[in-house]
C-alpha cells in the first residue's frame, strides 16, 4: 500500500492522497452508525476527474488494493467501511453540473453534486430531479444505493431517472453504459445493473439524469389516527384509490414528539400515528386529490385533516419529515449506538407488518421511532442504545422485524449486525 500511495502521489499529485488520521477516521467512521468496521482506510484519495479515477483503480488493481467509492457519506448503514483497509475514493473536487439540456429535460453531473443543489441551481429552467432522499445526499451514492426517499410512489427511485452512466471498471477501463435518448431496447440494461450496486461492479464517474417539470402547485397535509395500523391501512387505500399524490409518509408518535422538541416548525403537532401528504399539479388535481384523500383519511378515523398550500409552512412541515433521523439523534440523552433499518413488504401486508414492528419496539423501552415511505411499503426503525444488555434486546427486535418482513414475501436492506460488515459493501478488486 505504501508503493501505491507513492505512485499516485507521483501521479496525480501530493495533494491527492491522504493518510492523515483525521481524514482516514472521517471516511471510514460514521457516529450516526453503528454499522462500523474495526479498521479504516488506509488512504482517502481525491481524484478529479474520470482518467485520474481509473489511473487510481490500475495502480491499486497493481498491488491488489481494496477500493471504496465515497460520495457524501451520508449512510447509515455502512456503505464507508473499509474492513479490510485499502483505499477510499473521495469525490468531493468532482461536483460540477457538466451540462445541462433544457430541451431535452435532462442534465449531466459529477458523484458529489447534491441533490438539493441541482435542484435549487436549475430552478430557472422550469425542470427539477424528482428524487427526494436524505437532505445531505449527493448524486453518486444515491446511484450506487438506487435511492428512493418520499417521492417514490409517484416518482420511482434512483434506476427510473438514470439515463446513462461512465463507469471505472476494475480493470482502469472506462465504459459508457448507453446514450442521452430516453427510450432505448437496445442491448443489455447496464443501467440497471449498476445502478444500485453499490460500487461493488465499477466506479460511477458521471451521471446523466432525466429531470421532470416542475408541478404548477403543491400541497402538503397533515393528519393523525388513533393507532398505526389505521394510519397504515388509509395511506394504502389512497394509493388503491389512484389518487396522483406526490408521496405519503408514516411517522408514529415518537417521531412526532421528536418533531415537536426540535420544534423547526411553527405549531405543535398532536403525537399520535401521522401521515403527511404531498400533492403536486395543476390547481385543479391538487384541490380534487385533497378532497379525495379526506374522504378516506376520515372512513379510517383519521382525525385534525390539515392541510397547507403557504411555500412557506410547506418547507418547515417537510424539512421536518426528512431531517427526522438527525433530529431524534440530537435529542439522545444517552445511548452510543444507533441502529437504523429498512424492509418492504407487498401493500396488503403493510398493515400487518408495522402493527407488529411497531408493538415489538415498543416492547423494548428504548428510545426509537418508527418512518417510512408507506405508499410503496417501506419503511424504516430508528433504535438507541446503551451497552450490551440494550444492544441485545435491539439486535432482537430487528432480527424479528426482518424475519416477519421476510414471510410476508417482502425484503429488507438492513444490516442485521451492525458490528459486522458484510463484503458486498467493499469494492474489492482483488476478489
Amino acid at each position: 500500500m505504501e508503493k501505491a500511495i507513492a505512485e499516485i502521489a507521483a501521479r496525480l499529485g501530493n495533494d491527492s492522497i491522504s493518510i492523515d488520521d483525521e481524514v482516514l477516521f472521517s471516511h471510514g467512521f460514521s457516529e450516526w452508525s453503528n454499522h462500523n468496521a474495526d479498521r479504516l482506510p488506509v488512504a482517502v484519495v481525491f481524484p478529479s476527474n474520470t482518467e485520474a479515477v481509473a489511473q487510481i483503480v490500475k495502480i491499486c488493481k497493481m498491488y491488489r488494493i481494496p477500493l471504496i467509492p465515497y460520495s457524501g457519506g451520508s449512510s447509515v448503514e455502512g456503505g464507508i467501511s473499509a474492513p479490510y483497509g485499502g483505499f477510499s475514493i473521495d469525490f468531493v473536487n468532482m461536483n460540477k453540473i457538466v451540462e445541462l439540456h433544457r430541451e431535452d429535460m435532462d442534465v449531466v453531473v459529477q458523484p458529489a453534486v447534491s441533490w438539493m443543489d441541482l435542484n435549487e441551481k436549475i430552478s430557472e429552467s422550469g425542470l427539477f430531479f424528482p428524487m427526494d432522499p436524505g437532505p445531505t445526499a449527493q448524486i453518486g451514492g444515491m446511484v450506487g444505493t438506487n435511492c428512493s426517499g418520499t417521492n417514490a410512489v409517484r416518482y420511482g427511485t434512483m434506476r427510473d431517472w438514470v439515463l446513462n452512466l461512465t463507469v471505472v471498471l476494475s480493470d482502469g477501463s472506462v465504459v459508457k453504459t448507453r446514450r442521452r435518448p430516453r427510450k432505448s431496447s437496445a442491448g443489455y440494461n447496464l443501467n440497471g445493473l449498476f445502478v444500485g450496486s453499490e460500487g461493488t461492479l465499477g466506479i460511477v464517474t458521471e451521471i446523466t439524469l432525466k429531470l421532470a417539470p416542475v408541478p404548477e402547485a403543491t400541497a402538503v397535509a397533515v393528519v393523525s389516527f388513533q393507532s398505526m395500523r389505521s394510519a397504515a391501512q388509509a395511506a394504502v387505500a389512497v394509493v388503491r384509490k389512484g389518487i396522483p399524490i406526490n408521496c405519503v409518509e408514516i411517522l408514529d408518535d415518537v417521531q412526532m414528539s421528536v418533531i415537536n422538541r426540535v420544534g423547526n416548525t411553527d405549531r405543535l403537532w398532536e403525537e399520535a400515528p401521522t401521515l403527511f401528504f404531498k400533492f403536486a399539479g395543476s390547481e385543479g388535481i391538487v384541490k380534487e386529490s385533497i378532497a379525495e384523500v379526506s374522504k378516506i383519511i376520515k372512513d379510517h378515523g383519521g382525525s385534525d385533516f390539515q392541510f397547507s398550500k403557504d411555500e412557506k409552512s410547506q418547507k418547515q412541515l417537510w424539512s421536518a419529515r426528512k431531517e427526522a433521523l438527525w433530529s431524534m439523534l440530537s435529542l439522545r440523552t444517552s445511548g452510543t449506538g444507533v441502529w437504523s433499518t429498512d424492509v418492504a413488504v407487498p401493500l396488503s401486508r403493510v398493515a400487518d407488518l408495522i402493527e407488529t414492528c411497531k408493538k415489538d419496539l415498543d416492547e423494548t423501552g428504548l428510545f426509537g421511532g418508527m418512518v417510512g415511505h408507506v405508499g410503496d411499503g417501506n419503511f424504516h426503525e430508528t433504535i438507541l442504545f446503551d451497552g450490551e444488555d440494550e444492544k441485545a434486546k435491539v439486535e432482537k427486535c430487528v432480527h424479528d422485524m426482518v424475519e416477519n418482513a421476510i414471510d410476508m414475501d417482502g425484503t429488507c436492506t438492513v444490516r442485521l449486525n451492525p458490528f459486522k460488515i458484510e463484503d458486498f459493501m467493499l469494492t474489492n478488486w482483488t476478489s
